[in-house]
């Protein structure tokens, strides 16, 4: 494990985790072994299917068993944007939803799939204000839930570019009092938080494996109730005529591999990468005083990830270019537009511009303190200050 991480950060210090992870050596092991023997169709009945469909099947239980579900309230997907698309449109096919409560600084996966239902299904829309740190106000929440019926909630639990966490077991009782829908998106909170789901009110729970070192193209959707589930993909009856398509076996079982590592090891590796949050936050603030953050850095927010507001006086349009050129990866924003200095509409949504640069340094177990210095002293050379 060693030798590998060496060869791998030898060139660059990669702080935008957020947007993907780099993958862990037991999970490259594990798929390697699964892409050379693991070949068979799930479907086919023979021994070589049959053996791939077990394998599969108990990367289900896993995950089921860690989250407190049951084997068949788990369905695999190739990631987040076809969870959430999964969840939503499910829940507006099949929930008899007529107004949708979400917030402005939702995943575009979210944002962009709720547009397209509301115009398509005549539904009402209902956007949760902001305040200036990102916080959503729940007593809006409260009262919309109050007055409106057949109603959809679509929040995330942990904010991809602010690193805001949302209340998850106050909003879902809140759902759950007034007989609401409840979707979050924990992409970016899956194997850094537990999840007890008989103690959460959710209805559908999404999960991405690149974002906990873990392959691209593979993740999960958890459904409260299988009725309830609306064929995005339809073909064959994989993922019991939910998710249509031969599985991805590797992918699956890299993925539960990930998921196993990091829940088997979750408070030391949260507790280590918080610290890092910290001290990174300490070195720009005594290092770099002009600088500003973005969200609740220190109330209710995650250890992964930092967004950082530039001063205006600055001209930093190169910036990134210029980090990367340094052998520093961050990003401008969310995942999406990750080494872009396009506008973010969730900067937008808390300071009412987003004319501004802002930089998201994401965080993992595999960075270290003496990187955060580097980065530090390469900031302050590049900003001048």
């Amino acid at each position: 494990r060693t030798t590998y991480l060496t060869n791998m950060k030898k060139e660059i210090i990669y702080l935008d985790n957020a947007a993907t992870t780099m993958l862990d050596p037991e999970v490259v092991k594990v798929m390697t072994t699964a892409l050379q023997h693991e070949y068979g169709n799930p479907s086919s009945i023979h021994t070589i299917g049959r053996r791939s469909k077990a394998k599969i099947e108990l990367v289900r239980k896993q995950i089921a068993r860690r989250l407190n579900a049951k084997p068949g309230e788990i369905v695999f997907t190739s990631g987040g944007t076809e969870s959430n698309n999964l969840a939503l449109r499910s829940a507006v096919q099949k929930r008899g939803v007529k107004t949708i409560v979400t917030s402005p600084i939702e995943h575009p996966s979210v944002l962009k799939t709720i547009s397209d239902l509301v115009a398509s299904n005549d539904l009402e829309l209902c956007f949760l204000k902001v305040d200036s740190q990102g916080v959503i106000d729940l007593v809006e929440l409260e009262a919309l839930l109050a007055s409106k019926e057949g109603v959809l909630v679509s929040l995330m639990h942990g904010n991809n570019e602010i690193g805001n966490l949302l209340p998850l077991k106050k909003v879902g009782q809140l759902c759950l009092q007034h007989q609401a829908v409840f979707h979050t998106d924990t992409v970016q909170t899956m194997g850094h938080y537990s999840y007890d789901l008989t103690d959460l009110h959710l209805d559908y729970l999404v999960c991405s494996a690149h974002k906990i070192h873990g392959p691209k193209g593979v993740g999960f959707l958890y459904i409260r109730e299988s009725s309830w589930v609306f064929p995005v993909l339809t073909g064959g009856k994989q993922e019991r005529g939910w998710r249509a398509g031969t599985e991805n076996i590797a992918g699956i079982l890299g993925m539960g591999k990930a998921l196993e590592i990091a829940n088997e090891n979750i408070d030391q590796h949260e507790t280590y990468i918080l610290s890092l949050k910290n001290y990174f936050i300490g070195e720009l603030k005594n290092r770099l005083p002009q600088l500003e953050f973005n969200g609740t850095i220190e109330g209710n927010s995650m250890s992964t990830v930092l967004s950082v507001a530039l001063p205006e006086t600055i001209k930093a349009e190169m910036l990134l270019f210029q980090l990367d050129l340094k052998g520093i990866m961050v990003s401008g924003g969310s995942a999406c537009s990750s080494g872009s200095l396009q506008g973010s509409a969730v900067i937008q949504a808390i300071k009412g511009d987003d004319s501004g640069l802002n930089l998201r340094f994401s965080f993992s177990r595999f960075n270290t303190k003496e990187e955060l210095d580097e980065v530090v002293l390469v900031l302050a050379e590049l900003l001048k200050i």
